[in-house]
This record gives C-alpha cells, sequence and structure tokens, in this order.
C-alpha cells in the first residue's frame, strides 16, 4: 500500500463497522508524511441488535447499515478521498448471513469491506490507543468494550506482548441475559451477567495477572460514557474532562443505574440515552476485569480502532519513520508543525540553539531547572513560528492558539499550556504576571514560561536571519554578576548579535546575570567586521579567530 505523493496529498477514508456504531474517519495525508483529519462521524446502527441467539444479522439491522455506510461514502465522495479503508468486527464475523451484509454494502454503497479477525481487531485498538499516549517502554494494559466483544491487549510503546478478543459486548450480553427488560435491573440479574463473564474471561484475565503494567486504559464508547456518568452524577458538573474511571465511582453508579427503568435511565446524568439498555452490560465488563484484576481506576482515551486503520496504513508507507522512529510526544510536534508547513531548517537550528544554552546554564549551576524543563523548551522552540503561514505580523498569537487547540497526543494540559505560551512569547511581549494567557496557570508552569522563553528568545534572535549562521554557543562565568554568551559563527553575523542586545536585559531580570557577547569566527569563513565605537550598541562583542572544533 504506497501513499502517491502530490501537491496536495491525498485524502483517504477509515470506516469501523462494529456491533453498536459504525464509524468514520476521514484524513488528508499530506506529501511530507504529515497528515490532518477532516471530519469524525459516528452513527449508531446496532448491527448486532437480536444476532446473538441465533447468529443471524436482522434485516432492519442490515439496512441501517447500509444506509449509514452510504452517507459516510458520500462525505468520503465529497473530500475526494481517493481510497476507502473499510473493516467489519464481531457482529459481522459471527454472523451465518455475512456475506449478505458484505454485498449489499458492495452493491448500495459501492464499499468493499474486510471482515478482521478478533486478534487483528485487537491488534488495531492497541496501535490506535497506544499512539495517543506517552508510554515509552512502560507497558500498560489496554481493554476495549465493544458491542460484541472485548478487546485486550498488552503493549508498550513500539511492541505489543499480548492480544485477545473475547465474544464478551455490551449489546451481545444485553440480548442474552436482557433482552426484553425495560424495567430495572434486580442485583441478582447483574450478578449473573458478572459470573457470566468472569467464566469467559477466566482465561484471559489468568494470563493478564503476569504482567507488570504502568496503567490500565479503556477505550470505545461505553467506558467514554460510563467515566462521563460518574463525573457527571458524583460531581454535578458537565465542564470539566473525565480522564479516568474509578472503581468505587463505577460501583455507585451502576447501583444507581440499575434502580432505574429503562426510560428513567436515559434521563440519568450524563448518559448517552442510545446505550440506556446497554450500558448495564458493559459496565459489567469493565467492573468484573477491574474485580479480577485489582484496579482501582481506569484512564479513558477517545482514540480507538479507527485511529488503529490510520496508523497502520502509515506504517505501511514511506512515511513509517513518523510512527516507528519517533516519540508519541515527538511525533505530535511534528505533525503540527509539518501541517502548518513551517520552516523545519530554522525550527530545528534554534531547537539545537535553545538547547545549548539551556545545557550550558544548567552545567554553570547558576539556576535549577525544573525535571521536565528542557524536554518541553525543546517542543516550544519547534513550534515557535508555526503561525507564520497565516500572518507573519502576529504569528506569535497564531502559535499561541494553534498549540493550544490542536489536543496533541501523549502530552498534559499544563504542558500545552507552557509549550503554547513559550511560542508567543518568543518574540515582542515578555510574560508579565497579569498577562490574559497567563490566567488560571500556576506558579510552577508561570515560572517555567518565564525562564524558558528568556533562553528561546536569544535562540531564536541567533537565528534571525535563517541562514544557520551560528552553529554552537555556551554560557561561561566572566565575574560574580555577569556571564558572557560565545557563538561560534561561520561568518559575520551582525543581525544576530544585534538580536542578542535586546534581550540581555531580560535576562538579566531573570537569572540575575548581565550579559557579554562574544563571536568566534569559524577558520576558513569570511573575514568579520569588528563593531567599534558604535554608541547605540551597548556590550560591543569582542570577535575572534578561531579553528572548527
Amino acid at each position: 500500500m504506497e501513499l502517491e505523493k502530490t501537491s496536495d496529498g491525498r485524502v483517504v477514508a477509515f470506516i469501523d463497522i462494529g456491533t453498536n456504531s459504525i464509524r468514520l474517519l476521514l484524513v488528508r495525508i499530506n506529501p511530507n508524511g504529515s497528515f490532518q483529519p477532516l471530519t469524525k462521524q459516528k452513527e449508531t446502527v446496532r448491527l448486532g441488535d437480536k444476532e446473538f441467539i441465533d447468529r443471524i444479522l436482522q434485516p432492519q439491522a442490515i439496512e441501517r447499515a447500509v444506509i449509514v455506510c452510504k452517507k459516510f461514502m458520500e462525505l468520503a465522495r465529497a473530500y475526494r478521498a481517493e481510497e476507502v479503508v473499510a473493516v467489519a468486527t464481531s457482529a459481522t464475523r459471527d454472523a451465518s448471513n455475512k456475506v449478505q451484509l458484505l454485498e449489499m454494502l458492495k452493491k448500495e454503497a459501492n464499499l468493499e469491506v474486510c471482515t478482521i479477525s478478533g486478534m487483528e481487531e485487537a491488534r488495531l485498538i492497541y496501535l490506535g490507543v497506544s499512539s495517543g499516549l506517552r508510554l515509552g517502554y512502560l507497558k500498560a494494559l489496554f481493554i476495549d468494550i465493544g458491542g460484541g466483544s472485548t478487546e485486550v491487549s498488552v503493549g508498550d510503546q513500539r511492541h505489543c506482548y499480548f492480544l485477545d478478543s473475547l465474544n464478551l459486548g455490551a449489546v451481545r450480553l444485553t440480548n442474552m441475559f436482557l433482552p426484553d427488560e425495560t424495567g430495572p435491573v434486580s442485583e441478582e440479574q447483574y450478578e449473573q451477567i458478572k459470573t457470566y463473564i468472569r467464566r469467559e474471561a477466566s482465561d484471559v484475565t489468568k494470563e493478564l495477572s503476569k504482567y507488570t503494567v504502568s496503567c490500565v486504559v479503556g477505550s470505545s464508547g461505553t467506558i467514554e460514557n460510563l467515566a462521563r456518568i460518574a463525573f457527571v452524577y458524583l460531581r454535578g458538573t458537565a465542564h470539566e474532562s473525565y480522564e479516568k474511571l474509578e472503581y468505587e465511582h463505577l460501583k455507585k453508579i451502576v447501583r444507581a443505574m440499575s434502580a432505574l427503568p429503562l426510560e428513567e435511565r436515559r434521563k440519568f446524568p450524563g448518559i448517552n440515552a442510545q446505550r440506556a439498555d446497554i450500558i448495564i452490560s458493559g459496565a459489567a465488563i469493565i467492573e468484573t476485569f477491574m474485580e479480577e484484576l485489582g484496579l482501582s481506576e481506569i484512564r479513558v482515551s477517545k482514540y480507538g480502532l479507527r485511529e488503529g486503520l490510520l496508523v497502520d496504513y502509515i506504517s505501511k508507507s514511506e512515511f513509517s519513520y513518523m510512527i516507528t522512529q519517533m516519540s508519541v510526544r515527538k511525533r505530535s510536534i511534528m505533525q503540527l508543525g509539518l501541517t502548518c508547513n513551517f520552516d523545519e531548517e530554522h525550527a530545528h537550528t534554534v531547537t539545537r540553539l535553545a538547547l545549548e544554552l539551556f545545557d550550558s546554564i544548567q552545567a554553570l549551576g547558576i539556576y535549577e531547572f525544573r525535571e521536565g524543563e528542557r524536554e518541553l523548551l525543546e517542543y516550544g522552540s519547534t513550534l515557535h513560528d508555526i503561525g507564520t503561514f497565516l500572518s507573519y505580523d502576529t504569528h506569535q498569537a497564531h502559535a499561541y492558539h494553534l498549540i493550544r487547540e490542536s489536543n496533541l497526543p501523549g502530552f498534559q494540559p499544563e504542558e500545552i499550556e507552557i509549550i503554547a505560551n513559550l511560542a508567543y512569547f518568543h518574540r515582542k511581549n515578555t510574560p508579565k504576571k497579569k498577562h490574559p494567557n497567563l490566567t488560571g496557570l500556576n506558579k510552577d508552569a508561570i515560572n517555567s514560561i518565564k525562564v524558558l522563553s528568556a533562553l528561546l528568545r536569544i535562540a531564536e534572535g541567533l537565528d534571525r536571519s535563517h541562514t544557520c549562521i551560528v552553529s554552537h554557543v555556551r554560557f561561561y562565568i566572566a565575574s560574580t554578576d555577569s556571564l558572557v554568551l560565545e557563538m561560534h559563527a561561520q561568518r559575520e553575523c551582525q543581525l544576530e548579535i544585534w538580536e542578542v542586545e535586546k534581550q540581555k536585559k531580560y535576562f538579566k531580570k531573570i537569572f540575575g546575570y548581565g550579559l557579554q557577547s562574544k563571536v568566534l569566527i569559524e577558520q576558513g569563513a569570511e573575514a568579520p567586521l569588528v563593531l567599534e565605537g558604535n554608541a547605540e550598541l551597548e556590550d560591543t562583542p569582542e570577535v575572534k579567530i578561531s579553528s572548527k572544533n
């Protein structure tokens, strides 16, 4: 599967035909390897409705699925999609009449669909969910509760160590245990479901218990909705994010929902009304897994099979290095930079110089940085100019908003705020206490922005001409209250020197040291123009010739 390089890239559609819902992801994949999500759609079709007793897809369910797929294909054509990757999961693979569905999709929607195995479904879910996490070499347990099956896996950022798929899903178990239930669900009924789950999952939970994992991540609509219900019902607000589902909270909301008849349950705080009839069975699955594995909480991911199809697609293309050779955080940063068509050479030059400044100050021991600040400086430096494709004059403000709105996978909200503010304060305004950008940020985050922006502003000045003239920089101590900034340059760099001069006042305010400039022109370069007697320029830099190391 090769990606064609065109000036505008190509649009690819990914469709996941599940037991409960059909999902669409439309993506533009650019010639430089970056990609831009164009739209995400989801429609509840209940393809597996009343199927799991006799393994027959019902005519009405097939009709609903075909109508939605036709709609999605029309949308894909509107976006000029050149390729469609469509897969069907549990309901389709278990059905004795799946050929009928596949033929109708081909005939009515012009859609070729591949029915995938449970193991392949688990692999793709692992790819999708892990692509949004910062794991490194730490292992995580992934649990995805679908309508017809539950997929589990164990893996780190790059390798999967365990995959399995169980015939346990919210729609399937509702069909089996609560087929026509419109009243409350009794405690006895709920325990019957859990007993069945425990028995069916015993081999898998036993195998999973052998792994040591750093976190447990849940995906799919069932887990997302349960986390939202717990947040809204127990906290009384829907305005904050719900990033995890706690076992104790899960037990409380399940008991409260089970006590209500179906129509009342549809109005339960935070619930998706379309899931009200299957939410109890879905909750039983996750509750049983949490009990059997001793889990106190599960992190919630909005990523899943759709995203896994995209990751798998790119990993088979010429841009596979974006997946195989980059951490999720580095990939997020590069993806945003490439999407904004940033000046990659300038970005990397400024980043290299900013990190040299950071390392130099740290080595001198004149400031104690917080853990993680170097990495945030790296990413803020990489993205500092991404707003220029919108407007040069206010590009720092555009960069700030682009970064904040990009929901960078692998980063915490506070880290995104710091990176965005580094881009904002790399030129013009310096971060003052009452600046609106800093409202609501804690003291440590504000301090990081002030300190790191002081270094980024100098690094940006050191490549003011965008010609990579300055190859190396370092600080050394000149006196008790003064540092020397030594710059190794390939040739005369007067523009860069002037830009550094502008940052001396802010640097002294942050670090408490005055700054002197010293330029070393590398051997073989042009003879420098030495400034002397310039009344407008304080601390005229010393210029020497040196050998290139």
